[in-house]
């Protein structure tokens, strides 16, 4: 079922009604919207940080949701004790995962269908906190890079989410100003980052780290399965 937030039938109160008003692209997140990856990413951490030597916490997977590769890089050094450098922490936990995405790609039920029904009507972006290799992995994978005509890794902006950075970013380098998209996002931090962009945010929570309240409630609309992500949907948002 379809929710709409509180920014459904936003209206410019200094000028002319914009509710119907188009908006001119989508940006999609990677991890937790195409992909049920989230549980992937952290058992690997989990299984190099042991080898290492270092110490896993519960809290872990959690305190990680957003960060980019140096960031979470330098958390398994300084926080869990990996006793090595940040580039080489980084080049193991991605090999790991490189080797799991050709074994076999968790991707989402939907995720095909909503990227290629999207593509139809609106120029696509991708802006993911996962490293450029792994994004460009997949796509390639799931046969969808030719869907996308930008795609940004955080490592490739100056701050992490929370902040709108990689939003911004992604859509600098579709032309397109920021409140003229629409994103597509499931974490706290996401959403965060996304709104922060001033873009209408379609929140698909994330089973296994559901948002926080106040990180929902700044989304535009709320689905349940991708299937609900369609044209009319993303056209009401504006």
């Amino acid at each position: 079922m379809v929710t709409q937030g509180r920014f459904g039938n936003r209206r410019n109160v200094e000028g002319p009604d914009t509710t119907t008003s188009v908006p001119d692209a989508v940006i999609f997140d990677l991890d937790g919207v195409l992909l049920d990856s989230e549980q992937l990413w952290n058992r690997s951490k989990e299984e190099f940080v042991r080898e290492a030597g270092g110490h896993w916490r519960e809290d872990a997977p959690r305190a990680m949701i957003g960060m980019s590769s140096p960031e979470w890089s330098a958390y398994l050094r300084d926080e869990l004790g990996v006793d090595m450098g940040i580039d080489e922490i980084n080049r193991a936990v991605v090999a790991r995962m490189e080797q799991h995405y050709r074994e076999h790609l968790p991707l989402l039920p939907g995720a095909v269908d909503v990227v290629r029904r999207l593509h139809r009507r609106w120029p696509l972006a991708l802006a993911s906190s996962a490293n450029r290799e792994i994004i460009d992995l997949v796509l390639d994978i799931a046969g969808l890079a030719g869907d996308f005509a930008v795609t940004v890794s955080s490592e490739e902006v100056e701050r992490d989410e929370p902040s709108p950075d990689v939003y911004l970013e992604a859509a600098r380098r579709l032309g397109v100003p920021a409140d003229r998209c629409v994103a597509v996002e499931d974490s706290s931090n996401g959403l965060r980052s996304a709104a922060a962009a001033g873009m209408a945010v379609i929140a698909y929570p994330n089973e296994h780290y559901p948002p926080d309240e106040d990180a929902l409630a700044l989304a535009a609309a709320q689905v349940h399965t991708l299937d609900e992500i369609t044209p009319e949907l993303v056209e009401r948002l504006r």
